[in-house]
Formats: structure tokens, sequence, C-alpha cells
């Protein structure tokens, strides 16, 4: 052994070596040797939040009189340098591990205990300072802690990020929506024509989707303000104070400044992520509504030459390798991917909430990861499309007006004076012939040209209700 390299640790297994410099002691050492798995480390979320919960816990043990002063400042004080970055790279292990969580629980208790003890004079692995399960993790247990730091972590990261973002794209899509709202186009259904829209109709459209979505989220949010902390192992609060929990809710609240609580029922919190699965599901929805809404946008931007261009989107980069001056959508692509993720991460949430028997779901780690990783993307791909591609698109008011009054779905607006089999008969001629169906209705002597006019103008049908007026309705 290289004295200079490592120090000496020992746990009811033996002894361990760690590494001289690392905060982190022999459980995360034996963790870092077994779970050699994914590569995958918890995001700083995560972290953060865990950290966050360590403080609050060590002012609550302090303020009942269960951890004295010298101790729980120095643990405190530890465990903000976590919450601030200041230690991520000791939290070196594996989010596949054991299913509770247990292992990141004891990476936070050695670093922290660790770092304290070097605030108290001491060295790192002198537990007699300060012990990772005796003092940082007093009255708790990772069956408790880890489901209470997903639940912060997540809240924290939708207030912060994600709600935001969410914002300002339905701003974007309702600028847009104002903009092109007398921008008239062909509706299409199934790809196909269909009765006259606008643009900024479709934009609305859009835009609803989103705040529909921000409103699910925010209601589904609302169910991770509750904490099962305090209920230590199985949710019955065994070895901690009857009021840890509570006092530990309200320091979270004061210093994230979201109102958290203790949930009604401990055992159901610990034994099921029903408000992660609530809030997974509404990210899904969102992701969703983007593809849709990504989907749209680069259909209608197809071509230049040979696609519908109706509107264009900004160019940001270069889009071929081979064909010169090519310029594809790919910011739309991206946050298409983005959704793709988020749907994906969704359904291994669904599958990790299923993990576990009894008074315990043993997918948190991967559940933990997951979630954080959805918000994180989900926000920032929002933030890329509307910035660099919602902002700056344009209507080709003259091509969108080309396929309106010559979308073959016009024929519809005739159907009350002629009725739908003489409609149907007019169109397919007017497809065989090759003329329009204005011409051709005024041909066969349906309508005089000031009617035709009259009832075939796109910009009325794009209103809707009744365009011929009753007098000229066909008489059944």
């Amino acid at each position: 052994m290289n004295a200079e390299r490592f120090r000496v640790e020992k746990d009811f297994l033996g002894e361990v070596l760690v590494p001289k410099d690392a905060y982190y002691g022999a459980e995360t050492v034996r963790a870092l040797e077994n779970f050699r798995i994914s590569g995958l480390r918890f995001p700083h979320a995560f972290i953060r939040a865990l950290a966050m919960v360590k403080a609050c816990a060590s002012l609550a043990n302090m303020s009942l009189g269960l951890l004295d002063k010298k101790r729980g400042e120095a643990i405190y004080f530890a465990a903000i340098e976590v919450v601030e970055g200041r230690m991520d790279e000791h939290f070196p292990i594996d989010v596949i591990q054991t299913g509770s969580g247990t292992s990141i629980n004891m990476n936070m208790n050695e670093v922290i205990a660790n770092r304290a003890a070097e605030m108290l004079g001491g060295e790192k692995g002198d537990k007699s300072l300060i012990h990772p399960n005796d003092h940082v993790n007093m009255g708790q247990s990772s069956n408790d802690v880890v489901p209470t730091a997903i639940r912060v972590a997540a809240a924290e990261e939708i207030n912060k990020k994600l709600i935001p973002s969410l914002e300002k794209m339905i701003r974007a899509l309702e600028l847009k929506s104002e903009e092109f709202r007398g921008v008239v186009k062909s509706g299409r259904t199934h790809l196909r024509d269909a009765v006259p829209v606008t643009l900024g109709q479709e934009f609305s459209g859009y835009a609803e989707m989103m705040r529909k979505g921000l409103s699910s989220i925010v209601r589904a949010s609302e169910g991770l303000l509750e904490l099962p902390i305090g209920g230590t192992a199985t949710g019955t609060g065994l070895n901690t104070h009857p009021e840890f929990g509570k006092k530990v809710a309200e320091y979270l609240s004061e210093k994230i400044g979201l109102q958290f609580k203790i949930t009604n029922n401990r055992f159901e919190a610990m034994g099921s992520q029903g408000a992660v699965l609530e809030v997974s599901a509404s990210l899904r929805t969102v992701a969703l509504n983007l593809l849709k809404i990504c989907n749209d946008l680069r259909l209608l931007s197809s071509g230049p030459n040979t696609g519908l261009n109706e509107i264009e989107i900004p160019p940001v980069q270069p889009g071929s390798s081979i064909m010169p001056g090519k310029v594809n959508p790919v910011i739309i692509e991206a946050a298409m991917l983005a959704s793709c993720l988020v749907i994906g991460n969704d359904t291994a949430i669904v599958e990790a909430s299923r993990v576990g028997e009894l008074e315990l779901n043993l997918g948190n780690p991967l559940i933990a990861y997951l979630l954080l990783q959805s918000i994180e993307v989900l926000s920032n791909a929002l933030d890329v499309l509307s910035e660099k591609a919602l902002r700056g698109i344009r209507a080709n008011i003259d091509k969108c007006r080309h396929y309106a009054e010559r979308s073959t779905a016009l024929i519809t607006v005739a159907a009350p004076l002629i009725g739908y089999d003489k409609a149907a008969e007019i169109l397919a001629r007017a497809q065989r012939e090759g003329i329009t169906i204005k011409e051709l209705l005024v041909d066969t002597g349906y309508l005089d040209r000031g009617t035709a006019e009259k009832i075939l103008d796109v910009e009325k049908m794009s209103r809707g209700g009744l365009i011929i007026p009753s007098s000229f309705r066909k008489e059944e």
C-alpha cells in the first residue's frame, strides 16, 4: 500500500483503502467496486437537494436538542459547501446501485462528515469528531431521505427552470399567432386538402397545447412538496424525534423558497412513487405535444422548392456534408430528439416504480436520474427552440394563399347549396379537367360569378360559420 496515496478505513466488513484526498469513505469505495455498470453519475441537482436535506436535518436535530451546536454547525456548513457545488467530484458512484439509494446516501454522509471533521480541526476518516451515521444521518434512513431528495430536487428544477422555459415558449407562440392571424392557408387533415385556416390559428393551437401542459405540470408538481422525511426505515419514524420531519420540511421551505410539508402518510410516500409518476406523465404530455408542434413546423417549412414552403425557419448552420448550400431545420429536429428522450424516460420511470415490495420502492436512484434528466433536457430544448427557431419564423404569405385558393376542400362550402353528391361530382370533374372549383361552379350554372366569389372567399371560410345565406340553400 502507498501511504501517500491511500488511507485505511474500517467498517464491519473489514479494512478498505480510500484515496487520501477523497472526502468519501469506505462505503463509497465499496459501492465503486460493486457498481461498475453504467458510468452514469447523479446530476448536481440531486446532489444539491440531498445535501440541503442533510443541512436542514442538522438544523432540526440541533433545534430539538439532539445534536450539539459544535457538531451541528460543522455538518451544516459542510453540507452547504456541497450545495454550492464545491464537492461534486467526490460523488463518483454509479446511478445503477442498490434500489434504496443507500450508496448515494452514505456517499453524502461520508463527504459531509469528513469535511465537517476538517472544519473542527480533524482529518478525513476520523469518525470520532463527526460520524457519518451517528451525526450526519441522525434520525434518518436512506429510505426516507432519498425519496425526499428526489422530490425536493424535482420541485426546485421545475420551478426554477422548466416553468420559465414553458412560459417563454408560450409567449413566442402567442406572438407568432398574432403576427400570422391574417395569413390564410389550406388546412390539412390526413395530409390531404381541408378547408382553409389561418397560420395564426395553427399557432394559437400550439400555444394552447403548451399552456395546458404548463398547467398540468404545475398541478402535478404540487405533490412533490409532500415529503416522507421522518419516516426512517419503514415509515413508522422509529429512532427519530416525532417533530424531526416537520422541522426539516420547515427549514427546507425557508432555504429553497417552496412550501414543503410532511406527507400525511409516509407509508404511501416511501412505498410508492405516485407523485413522481404524475410529474413524469405531465412531462411526457408536454414532450408529445412538442413533438407534434415540431413535426408540423418541419413539414410546413419543407422545401424550399419541392415541399410546402409555407413558413421559413431561421438558418443556423449548414445542413449537409455533401449537398452544398443545404440548410436543415436542425433546432426543430433537436427538440424532437429531446422529446423522444423524455417520452422514453417516462417509460423507464414507470418500470422503475414497479420495482420493490411492501414498505419500499426500489427504483429510487434510477428514478432520480431519469426524472431530473427529463426536466433538464426539456427545459433546455424549449429555450433553444424559442430563441433560435420560433422567434424568427416567417410566413410565405403568397405560397399560403396559393394553396388555400387551390384546395379541393373549397367545394365543402358549396355542399349546403347543391348537395353533397353534386358537390362530389363537381370536385371530381374539376380535378379531371384541371380547372378550379370556382370556375366549374360558374360554368355549370350552379352559381353566378358574384355569388361564387362571395362564398368561395378563403378568408371568410377560415373564420368558420355559415357562408351561404339561407335563401341560397338547397331544399331537401
